[in-house]
């Protein structure tokens, strides 16, 4: 089976701005359709990233750390990482 990737723009305020699921892709998948997401977004902006890569939570705190953008949330529910991300004004 192929695994899955999709993208959905939200225009709500109180949902995220853009949605990206990775589910199904491993490292280094995750983290460099998250890095194509965020760059196409504005600052301040909200994107919500789903994976199922185990590894992914650990990536996701170093990235955001490193880069200036801010992790909002994370959860894991039901076998998959659930991160809120923060696009940075720098980034």
């Amino acid at each position: 089976m192929r695994p899955h990737f999709e993208v959905q723009v939200h225009m709500s305020d109180e949902t995220p701005d853009v949605e990206l699921d990775v589910s199904g892709y491993n490292c280094p998948i995750p983290l460099l359709r998250t890095k194509k997401a965020l760059s196409g977004m504005a600052a301040g902006e909200l994107l919500r990233v789903v994976s199922t890569d185990p590894g992914s939570e650990i990536d996701f705190r170093v990235y955001t750390e490193k880069t200036g953008h801010r992790l909002v949330s994370f959860e894991e529910r039901a076998g998959a990482y659930v991160f809120l991300i923060e696009k940075s004004a720098v980034f």
